[in-house]
């Protein structure tokens, strides 16, 4: 089946924006040709002529995949919308009155629009990536950069399936999903299929994650200025994700989950950073640390704002009069008791749990601002009594908005911050999950006992519980959207694994 005139009317005037292209690929009949453009006097596209990209296309495609409008980092997804259902773990409160309370109450009845927009970005995305991987697999010859954005289409077609598929997927019913590059003479525009069930999902995100680890480079391969790109250890960590959602259904798949973790730790050379705010600050030179994984690098370039968001949507509405701040999500009293469990526990000579007042503020407490040392108060709206901290540290600067720390579009507060989609500390922890479902609480102990003891906290008196393991990941990971509580919960309810 043929695409429509649309796309030939965008070829044509593609091809006059981009004149001086030196080469440009047309697809057709299920093959790509290279034309060089400076031979070519006229060109007529005929009806079979169904879809084209030049090399400069197919980078600004690639490149949209990361950006803060079209791809992760956009309001629907991380920047945002992905956080309004986490209210229903218990972890934050909406702090700030909005409609579909049963986003909380896990009672949806009708359309939400977060969840429409988080829905149609994803599938954008595997939109996107789908329509690199069509093109390129088909070219005779890759150049390396073209290899790599191959690997990044793949990668970033599996993040986006994946974070539908987990939501919506279960083992009765999976998503819909398609791969462009399973037609021989194109994608005919027919509407994706729905999966017979996630786990079928779940192989097919494995798939693209696997090519993603061949073709990609590993991320020290990458210069600053690329810093932030897909690279072959994220792909070993989303394996490690895919397989422990997997486990839900296949518990023969923990095994998957540590060998993807050992793969980080033993090829890779993965490993915890020094502190558990350097994953957390503005000082880049601290961004490309062992625990790195993948990210939304959040930065002024020249003289635009590129990253998330988030920093600036958690921070108190309008920001004591100094930035505006949102003030949309807040710390619940219910991750706040959890945090202070460790009060007692703490390591010999530290009088601090860094851990908990690194990742929230409460009535009191002191903090850096604008160069100022401020006891935390909430003027407005919601009070739960605490504010995600967190991500603040570029907040606390003397001059952030003139020395570039922080955006000065109160509409769009992205802070300097490597935002963290993945980290390794994560991955210890879904193997020491997959241990504790394997039987052997020894193994999980010693990398939950890992975590603690970057915290400043005392090991566990005795072996890891499902409760220890709760508890270490509620409190390394809080308010980080990736890490997901609320479905952390539903995974564990599936699992039988829930106490």
């Amino acid at each position: 089946m043929k695409k429509s005139i649309l796309y030939v009317c965008f070829a044509i005037i593609s091809l006059v924006a981009n004149a001086q292209t030196e080469k440009m690929y047309i697809y057709q009949q299920g093959q790509v040709k290279a034309i060089e453009l400076a031979a070519i006097d006229s060109l007529v596209f005929a009806e079979d002529y169904i879809d084209w990209l030049d090399a400069d296309q197919i980078t600004t495609l690639v490149n949209k995949m990361y950006d803060d409008w079209d791809g992760l980092a956009n309001e629907y997804l991380f920047g945002r919308d992905l956080m309004w259902e986490q209210a229903a773990g218990n972890d934050v409160a909406w702090g700030r009155p909005r409609p579909n309370p049963e986003l909380v109450t896990l009672s949806l009845t009708q359309s939400v629009s977060v969840l429409n927009n988080a829905w149609n970005s994803l599938n954008y995305l595997i939109i996107s990536a789908n329509q690199v991987i069509q093109i390129i697999t088909r070219m005779p010859t890759l150049s390396d950069e073209q290899q790599r954005q191959l690997g990044e289409a793949y990668f970033m077609r599996a993040v986006a399936h994946f974070y539908i598929a987990y939501r919506y997927g279960t083992s009765k019913q999976g998503v819909p999903f398609v791969r462009y590059e399973d037609f021989a003479n194109g994608y005919d525009s027919s509407v994706a299929p729905q999966r017979a069930t996630v786990m079928e999902n779940y192989q097919l995100i494995i798939d693209d994650l696997t090519k993603a680890e061949e073709l990609l480079p590993t991320f020290d391969a990458y210069d600053e200025a690329d810093f932030g790109r897909a690279h072959k250890a994220a792909a070993v960590g989303y394996m490690a994700k895919v397989y422990t959602y997997w486990a839900c259904w296949d518990s023969g798949k923990w095994a998957q989950v540590v060998a993807c973790v050992d793969k980080l730790e033993n090829t890779y050379g993965r490993a915890l950073a020094q502190d558990f705010t350097d994953n957390f600050t503005s000082d880049k030179s601290k961004w490309a640390n062992s625990e790195y994984l993948f990210s939304l690098p959040s930065e002024k370039v020249e003289s635009e704002w590129k990253g998330c968001e988030f920093p600036g949507v958690v921070l108190v509405n309008k920001g004591w009069g100094k930035v505006n701040g949102w003030g949309q999500f807040k710390p619940t009293l219910d991750i706040y008791e959890e945090f202070s469990k460790d009060d007692s526990k703490l390591a010999a000579g530290q009088s601090t749990n860094l851990r908990k007042v690194n990742s929230l503020l409460e009535y009191g407490q002191q903090f850096q601002f604008f160069g100022e040392t401020m006891n935390f108060w909430d003027p407005r709206d919601v009070e739960t009594g605490f504010m995600i901290a967190k991500y603040l540290e570029p907040f606390g600067h003397a001059n952030p908005i003139e020395e570039g720390y922080v955006c000065d579009n109160g509409n769009w507060p992205v802070a300097r911050l490597n935002f963290p989609l993945m980290r390794f500390a994560e991955c210890l922890l879904l193997r020491a999950e997959a241990y504790l479902a394997m039987g052997n609480a020894t193994k999980a102990t010693a990398d939950i006992n890992t975590i603690r003891d970057r915290a400043k906290l005392t090991p566990l008196a005795a072996n890891a519980t499902w409760t220890d393991l709760y508890h270490e990941r509620r409190c390394e990971l809080a308010f980080e959207l990736a890490a997901d509580h609320a479905f952390d919960c539903k995974r564990w309810a599936y699992a039988g694994n829930a106490e």
